[in-house]
């Protein structure tokens, strides 16, 4: 059996693994005041964000399978060895490296429980119990192809007059073979897993957090790695059963229904709606807040722009699930698909920042009002955060147009940049409706109209930052393919796609959501209030 992995597969993954660990650092640790409980919290949450990121079988949703004609599917050792392999491994370390990322202890004496700390104390059960069932089941959809034969995939015959006689069938390599592979990514899956929990359950103490703090903080580690594995485990059925679809030549297949897709659906809808828990700390400091917070926002276009600001999520978040349910057909419409559906969600939010400030204008602001322009309402960080983003998705239309022409297929640039520039022009629209109309400065509204300006210049250079980003990790994801050229020798390649570099775009994109998400809280706290007690918080 000889492998053959591609140059960079080793150094990309690496690189990641670097970049994962600074933005973790980045997260948990603060230089004035070290790591709090509401840093950590962030910390976790990427922690499982990122991993889920990485956790992706899109690559390997047709392994085993033997395509007619010019297309490729991974069905060779060392195909299916980077199709399987990286998504797992990816999804592991993402974890481990959550538990290396926390700062080590800064005092000069450190506090140590002499209690031995344990995978069962801090385990959730009912998840648990349904990880293994998932297992259990991926295990029983594994043994159920291992007994399917394989056949060669079938060529399309044509008539004289150019009519098909016999349409294309794909072929599949022998269930055994395909079912020892999927067992192995299982078991690896396994093993690390409990890795990953024995990690979890022996890492040091935060000392910036109380026992309490640090014993949810353990469970709340093992709850989001346990979802994501779980969810991996339906992914490798899933392959499995797309693998079982397949007839030999000649039979007509009873039925097109998937089950164990449709299971791998309902396994991602459970585990994104499993209650993950909270840091007491904070859940307490979240009852405070949410009972103070209706009577600290007293003018009512600071209430509305608190409103838009959720509005936002939820008009991300409708085309971002719809999405979920078009991706088959957003592949198939090839430059156009995923690109437009990132630029769609973009577009909308920017139009909605545009939208919410000449309501705020029409509703609030004086023709004769002073216009009260903010000093800075863009830190550096975000202001060069949307400037690395650009150079980033600049170079990789570079790099994937030099690949797609030297494999002489259609370049995506054109419908990119096309995009690109409906996003700019939906930017342009929500920064000049901050030129609206002023709020009158007296009572309650003084200062109001400049914290305002800020907030929408703020949430509209976000939103462009995070679209650089994310645009250019589905590039890296969707024409994973195109890199192959450029590490290869002109007459060795064979066009397929790169796991290492799929893996890279769902990081580079899974930042771009990080991006995406930066609260506005700093911008919020600058609003004026009526007066009364504050509630004091370390949340962000």
């Amino acid at each position: 059996m000889e492998f053959t992995l591609p140059r960079l597969a080793f150094l990309l993954p690496a690189a990641g693994a670097v970049v994962v660990y600074m933005f973790l650092r980045f997260v948990v640790w603060a230089p004035r005041t070290g790591s709090t409980a509401s840093s950590v919290s962030q910390h976790a949450f990427w922690v499982g964000i990122i991993g889920w990121m990485a956790s992706s079988l899109h690559g390997a949703m047709h392994a085993g399978q033997i395509p007619p004609g010019t297309d490729t599917a991974p069905n060779t050792p060392d195909q299916l060895l980077m199709v399987l392999g990286w998504p797992v491994a990816a999804t592991l370390v993402v974890h481990a490296i959550g538990q290396w990322s926390y700062p080590a202890p800064r005092q000069p004496r450190r506090h140590a429980e002499l209690s031995v700390r344990r995978i069962r104390d801090f385990l959730p059960r009912g998840l648990a119990w349904t990880t293994a069932v998932i297992f259990a089941g991926t295990t029983a959809t594994l043994a159920w192809i291992s007994g399917m034969p394989g056949f060669e995939a079938v060529q399309a015959a044509t008539a004289p007059d150019g009519g098909y006689i016999r349409p294309a069938q794909p072929g599949r390599i022998p269930g055994a073979e395909l079912a020892a592979w999927l067992g192995g990514a299982l078991l690896f899956l396994a093993i690390g897993t409990l890795l990953v929990l024995w990690l979890i359950a022996h890492r040091r103490q935060l000392e910036t957090l109380d026992a309490d703090d640090n014993r949810a903080l353990r469970t709340l580690a093992m709850n989001r790695l346990l979802r994501t594995v779980a969810t991996v485990a339906s992914g490798l059925a899933a392959v499995a059963g797309n693998f079982a679809m397949l007839t030999p030549p000649g039979v007509v297949p009873s039925s097109m229904f998937n089950p164990a897709a449709a299971a791998n659906i309902i396994v991602l809808l459970v585990m994104w709606r499993w209650r993950h828990g909270e840091l007491p700390s904070l859940a307490a400091i979240d009852k405070q807040r949410e009972a103070a917070l209706p009577h600290r926002i007293g003018h009512p276009a600071a209430r509305l722009s608190v409103s838009i600001g959720a509005w936002l999520g939820v008009i991300a978040a409708l085309p971002l699930f719809a999405g979920l349910f078009l991706i088959p057909a957003l592949s198939e419409a090839g430059s156009w698909g995923m690109p437009g559906w990132v630029a769609v969600i973009a577009a909308l939010i920017l139009l909605a920042i545009a939208a919410g400030e000449l309501l705020t204008g029409t509703n609030y602001g004086s023709a004769e009002a002073a216009v009260d322009w903010p000093r800075q309402p863009v830190s550096r960080g975000l202001l060069g955060t949307a400037i690395t983003g650009a150079a980033l998705l600049l170079l990789v239309l570079v790099l994937t147009a030099i690949g797609q022409a030297r494999l002489y297929e259609a370049p995506a640039w054109p419908a990119v940049a096309g995009l690109t520039a409906v996003v700019l022009l939906a930017g342009a629209a929500a920064l000049w409706t901050v030129r609206r109309r002023a709020i009158p400065a007296s009572g309650e509204g003084t200062g109001l109209d400049g914290a305002l300006r800020a907030i929408a210049v703020y949430r509209a250079a976000r939103t462009l930052a995070a679209y650089f980003v994310v645009q250019a990790g589905v590039l890296l994801m969707m024409l994973s393919h195109a890199f192959t050229p450029l590490f290869e020798e002109p007459t060795s390649f064979v066009p397929q796609d790169q796991p290492a570099i799929m893996t890279a775009g769902a990081i580079i994109a899974t930042l771009g959501v990080a991006i995406a998400v930066t609260p506005v809280r700093s911008l919020l706290r600058a609003l004026p209030r009526p007066a009364g007690p504050r509630l004091e918080s370390t949340a962000p």
